[in-house]
């Protein structure tokens, strides 16, 4: 079969490259509507980076914490609580290897429901329509109409580091420690940063963590923001915040310096280096198709996620923002309809955005700092969770909700969360505004009691009331 020529006995419908959330939604999707599909994944098992390497271990990790180090009943039981004394990095690491397993399980039961073929190897692009599959024994090829590049990202590895899998780590392999750090130095203030951070120091880790901005998580509303360093600082993390990494380097005695360009220097057993992370497009072959990748690799596509030659699809961690694996499946899906012509309205849902640090922090919708900025008159309404009876049950004293909302029309434009379950409780505001709600409906509806829910109620009451004094002109 000569596939340049347009001759169309291709081998597949659809070829997809990564079996990660993108991948894996286009694949199923596009079998659903009996096309004939493969996967492509360097891996000899499914679920590409997010179940294996980054989400899901890293969610298990922390879980596996919370419980042990019974960080949730301190508060009621006393900070030495524990569920275990001496915690082990075995302790933690058996239920991210289990429930890594079971995902793994249950995605290759659809993939095979499906009758989705997975082909273990490398990929590279001989022509438009033509893959070059390496397994390391044989090197085969196969055609598709359609190609799906979704490989996701890997870690970024400045070289100023000297990486070795020992007591300098990146996201990808610092859950391969042995033993916990008595201090951890994490070089990188982001998302991955920040979790792992928060999530060592529950176990009692000495952590630093150095971010060259001046404050954590740039993108999050002030206030959140604030109020997860002073949580931080209060678990005993610090904070070199304005602070550029010079050198980092492992000594004799397996001690790790990390020097900065102020002259401070950072003693630690273990450092991890988040400094975010490189679409996995390297060694693809692009160059032979004409496909051209963007800074830190990312592809460019259209709004069908299309790149520059139409057959050929990009979709994930691969094409960078938003990074998530919610919109990654949802991207991949999106691929699998555009390619065969599967017609669907589509409602315009605001996304929402999750970071499984502990505490929890997730937001959907505009923050104060952008509603400023767009001259949208609003106002708020909070809500502790110390205030509610559930939020006693279960001990967070510290968690907050907050409501943006127009003050003429009442509007909901943005909801922040930080605490218990924040990312489970965004969906309520994501609802709410999808659908065009507003504080009205939050505070006539009626939650079930004892629940963190309430706290829509609460923070309703409260923008409310500021709404019914502005309106009677006080201020």
């Amino acid at each position: 079969m000569n596939a340049a020529k347009g001759v169309k006995n291709f081998d597949y419908d659809l070829l997809v490259i990564g079996c990660g959330p993108a991948g894996q939604r286009a694949a199923v999707q596009a079998a659903k509507i009996r096309k004939r599909v493969g996967i492509v994944d360097k891996r000899s098992v499914v679920g590409g980076e997010c179940v294996n390497k980054t989400t899901i271990p890293s969610k298990s990790f922390k879980e596996a914490v919370l419980f042990l180090s019974g960080f949730r009943q301190r508060s009621i039981y006393g900070a030495g609580y524990r569920v275990k004394s001496e915690i082990e990095m075995s302790d933690l690491t058996f239920r991210c290897n289990r429930i890594m397993q079971s995902e793994i399980d249950i995605i290759t039961n659809q993939l095979k429901r499906n009758r989705i073929e997975v082909i273990p190897g490398h990929a590279k692009f001989l022509d438009e329509h033509t893959l070059e599959i390496d397994n390391g024994v044989e090197k085969t090829r196969k055609t598709a109409d359609k190609i799906l590049i979704a490989v996701g990202a890997r870690p970024n590895r400045p070289p100023e580091f000297q990486f070795n899998g020992v007591n300098i780590f990146d996201s990808d392999d610092i859950l391969t420690m042995q033993k916990l750090p008595r201090e951890l130095t994490i070089v990188g203030g982001g998302v991955v940063g920040t979790e792992y951070g928060s999530i060592f120091a529950a176990l009692g880790v000495d952590v630093t963590i150095i971010d060259l901005r001046k404050q954590l998580l740039g993108f999050l509303d002030e206030e959140i923001v604030e109020g997860f360093q002073y949580k931080l600082r209060s678990m005993g993390v610090t904070l070199r915040l304005g602070e550029e990494v010079q050198n980092c380097s492992s000594r004799g005695d397996g001690q790790v310096i990390t020097e900065l360009k102020s002259g401070k220097i950072v003693v630690s057993d273990v450092v991890l280096i988040s400094a975010g992370r490189v679409s996995a497009t390297a060694d693809l072959g692009l160059e032979k198709i004409g496909i051209q990748p963007v800074e830190r690799g990312k592809l460019v596509v259209n709004d069908n996620f299309q790149t520059a030659i139409s057959n050929i699809y990009a979709a994930g961690d691969v094409i960078g923002f938003p990074s998530l694996a919610s919109t990654s499946g949802a991207q991949g899906r999106k691929v699998a309809c555009h390619a065969f012509g599967i017609e669907e309205s589509e409602i315009q849902c605001p996304l929402p955005y999750g970071i499984y640090s502990i505490p929890e922090i997730s937001y959907v919708g505009l923050n104060e700092q952008e509603a400023t900025n767009q001259h949208i008159p609003y106002e708020t309404g909070v809500a502790r969770f110390r205030e509610t009876a559930r939020g006693q049950l279960l001990g967070d004293e510290d968690g907050m909700l907050k409501l943006l909302f127009h003050r003429d029309t009442g509007k909901l434009l943005g909801v922040h969360i930080i605490g218990e379950s924040a990312t489970e409780l965004v969906h309520i505001g994501q609802t709410v505004m999808g659908l065009g709600g507003g504080i009205d409906y939050l505070r006539d509806a009626v939650f079930n009691y004892p629940t963190l829910a309430e706290c829509y109620k609460v923070a309703a009451f409260d923008g409310y009331n500021k709404l019914i004094a502005v309106r009677a002109g006080i201020s």
